[in-house]
């Protein structure tokens, strides 16, 4: 299924999907907006303030222009429109750095703690009043304040640092905010500069969610802890976010036409002002190079000011070189299973039974088998096996169950097609892009959705039996599902596209089925024609897994306030599991075969070991600035990411494999000698002890040298440094190899996965 050829498929399954923002041009003299990096060192002596220097350089190629938000934090600049001739000529201008067109940009629990072990170990977990501490801000589409997930019943005051706002507009004041729901803010003048003035008959211009996916990623973070949660019964429990005693602050950057780069940068701007700690952002980067990615610019400011960055790792699974946000200052997850089902059940004429899964909750189907019909069969139209809106004959649907093929339009809204037509039920089938994963909907009718291999069989019944009928039967909620987590289908994939020796994604977390919070004007499905209304939703993707690291990184950010966003980052990752309880290795629900670190990165996060993981790797600025220079970006690209001046030393000899990374991506062509050397530094935050290395491989074709193979640290904070040395004895597998290096004291195993690849 081409998931991003659906608005509703991405507000559902958080698809971040990328393009041009400029509206058509009917002329070079229209124009759109750029946004515009300066040398801020640069500023001549004769201007007070940097703001009055953008604005005389901008004045000096455009009478008109205007100013549409200068930038202090996140990027040193602003933006503004201009014809495709005005930006060349301020490209030339003293002190610019880089103009470039703006991007848009598109979106990408009640079991969830129970799934990580939160728990059974709330003793290891910070104590209320430091976690209240924490900051988490989100950037998406606002927020339902009046949700119960934003219930500050037992907090203290707001946090004495804490420099945001709660801005007013359509449907919303500053007395939505209380002392969880601490910040709201919304950004659309690139919106509006872009697709004109925002309609509020149909969305608030202000931080107010009307759309539920903003509530649900800041809910599934942060939210306070509900008894009695539940959509439509299923998933019924108490609904809390990752870090329940964390205080909330959401960016609204995305509305109805998407979520455009100028706003997201000023979010970021403002939310680095404000003094967040987390910043969670399930919403797409690009594949471009980091200095051209300003939404990798801004994070690298953030990180600069010790606020981690968690962005969804994007929906185009199981393709490989899929990933999104690939800057290596950025925590980038995938998605994964929890242990939790919804089945519903096809039932046929011929007595067969197949499974699947729905989130319906209505008037049940009758008790006798229901006319049953392939959509393929009830269409004049070459693509009718789709549903698409129009396509079904009514004559041929009324009072059937219809079978419509998953593809092209949403899932949900094929129902709401069937359902048009006079259609009493529908039966979903996965198609070969989609193999047997599923993904549970709230759909309008009776339905369920089944894999390719239980869709296949059906559509063979519906060729040979001449009457067809079928029944649907609805089991509630299942737990214990086994095996669980598996690597969800629709999470993007490496290897990176970017840094092939960076491994993307870092790590998956549960974004399959999710339950959290919901706007209260908008139906589960999102669809206009959806008049039901409730406060948890239960959706799926990247942009759900997301949300759950930003909220583990809270509660480590708590227990360890001192660590940075790569220490946190890395005990995240080197705790890590790859293999479930019996040893086999997690599977990829694509295929059912073993994932590799391409799709799992360090593996599925496990938050209880992540806050003792014994040792770290820590990272710096500049240590990411050498990366560039070892990248070969030239002093003017370096300073549009750094926001200062930076020059690479040409006395010295730098490396991608030398960035003190959790994992290890290694890359053997034709241009590399077949011995590629890496270098690590561990910092101690546990107890003293020593580390011993042991290495697996799944290739004798590599082999792997650790030097010294112990390390020994007498305090914490100590550091000691390794060498991995990794030498090809023979021609890889396209499929790459993959291996593991664990350090072990006996009471902390610090791990990092290995992925092996040949190129050219």
């Amino acid at each position: 299924m081409k998931t991003f050829q659906s608005l509703m498929l991405v507000l559902l399954l958080g698809l971040c999907h990328m393009s041009t923002a400029a509206v058509e041009k009917k002329s070079d003299q229209e124009r759109s907006t750029y946004i515009v990096h300066m040398a801020k060192s640069e500023m001549p002596a004769g201007f007070e303030h940097h703001s009055h220097w953008y604005d005389s350089s901008l004045k000096s190629i455009s009478d008109s222009a205007e100013m549409l938000y200068t930038y202090d934090n996140a990027i040193h600049g602003f933006s503004t429109r201009l014809t495709a001739e005005e930006a060349r000529l301020l490209e030339n201008e003293s002190g610019v750095l880089s103009v470039s067109p703006e991007l848009k940009y598109e979106l990408h629990t009640t079991r969830t703690p129970l799934f990580l072990g939160l728990d059974k170990s709330s003793d290891l977990f910070p104590q209320a009043n430091s976690a209240s501490e924490i900051v988490v801000g989100v950037l998406d589409t606002g927020v339902w304040p009046e949700s119960k997930s934003f219930d500050d019943t037992g907090l203290g005051p707001v946090p004495s640092n804490w420099k945001g706002a709660c801005e007013t507009g359509t449907n919303f004041t500053s007395s939505n905010c209380n002392r969880k729901l601490i910040g709201a803010r919304y950004f659309a003048r690139g919106y509006e500069a872009a697709l004109g003035p925002i309609d509020t008959s149909k969305e608030s211009r202000s931080p107010r969610d009307d759309d539920g996916h903003g509530t649900h990623t800041s809910t599934t973070a942060a939210g306070s802890a509900v008894e009695d949660a539940s959509l439509f019964g299923y998933a019924t429990g108490t609904a809390r976010g990752m870090a329940p005693s964390a205080r909330v602050a959401v960016y609204k950057v995305c509305w109805m036409g998407g979520c455009f780069s100028s706003d997201i940068i000023a979010a970021m701007d403002k939310a680095i002002d404000d003094n967040v700690n987390v910043l969670s952002m399930s919403l797409g980067g690009g594949m471009s190079d980091y200095y051209k990615d300003n939404v990798a610019i801004g994070a690298f400011a953030a990180m600069e000011k010790g606020i981690l960055i968690s962005c969804s790792a994007g929906n185009a699974g199981p393709n490989s070189y899929s990933l999104t946000n690939l800057a290596p200052w950025i925590t980038t997850v995938g998605a994964g299973t929890l242990d939790r089902d919804f089945p519903a059940y096809i039932s046929l004429g011929n007595g067969k039974n197949y499974s699947g899964v729905s989130l319906y909750r209505g008037n049940p189907l009758p008790g006798t088998l229901t006319p049953f019909i392939y959509a393929a069969n009830a269409s004049n139209s070459t693509n009718g096996n789709l549903c698409m809106m129009g396509t079904l004959t009514p004559e041929k649907v009324a009072g059937k169950i219809v079978l419509c093929d998953r593809g092209q339009n949403a899932r949900v809204q094929k129902g709401a097609v069937v359902k048009a037509a006079g259609g009493i039920g529908m039966v979903l089938a996965n198609t070969d892009a989609n193999g047997e994963e599923l993904v549970a909907d709230a759909h309008l009718l009776p339905a369920t959705a089944v894999g390719e291999k239980n869709g296949d069989a059906i559509k063979s019944y519906l060729h040979s039996d001449p009457n067809p009928t079928a029944t649907i039967l609805f089991e509630g909620t299942k737990v214990g599902i086994q095996p669980s987590p598996v690597v969800a289908a629709f999470s993007s994939r490496g290897p990176n596209s970017v840094t092939p020796e960076i491994l993307k994604p870092d790590i998956i977390a549960p974004g399959v089925n999710i339950l959290a919070g919901w706007s209260g004007i908008v139906g589960p499905t999102g669809l206009s024609t959806d008049s039901r209304r409730v406060a948890f939703n239960i959706i799926s993707g990247t942009s759900m897994s997301c949300p759950h690291v930003s909220g583990l990184a809270a509660l480590i950010k708590a227990a360890h306030p001192d660590w940075s966003p790569a220490a946190i980052r890395s005990a995240l990752m080197t705790t890590a599991y790859t293999a479930y309880k019996n040893g086999e290795k997690l599977q990829d629900a694509s295929n059912g075969k073993p994932a590799t670190p391409f799709d799992y990165g360090a593996g599925h996060v496990d938050p209880v070991a992540a806050l003792n993981p014994g040792l770290v790797y820590d990272l710096t600025a500049d240590d990411y600035l050498n990366f560039l220079c070892a990248s070969n970006y030239s002093d003017m690209q370096i300073r549009s990411v750094a926001r200062r001046n930076f020059t690479c030393d040409t006395s010295k000899k730098y490396s991608v494999t030398d960035l003190n990374y959790p994992s290890f991506s290694v890359v053997f062509n034709a241009d590399r000698p077949s011995v590629v050397k890496y270098t690590r530094t561990l910092t101690n935050v546990g107890a003293p002890g020593t580390y011993k290395v042991s290495v697996s491989s799944v290739t004798p074709l590599v082999k792997i040298s650790v030097v010294p193979e112990s390390l020994s640290f007498a305090e914490i904070n100590d550091k000691k440094s390794y060498a991995v040395t990794f030498s090809a004895t023979g021609s890889l597998p396209d499929t790459g190899s993959f291996g593991r290096l664990e350090w072990s004291d006996g009471k902390h195993i610090v791990a990092s996965p290995i992925a092996i690849s040949s190129s050219g």
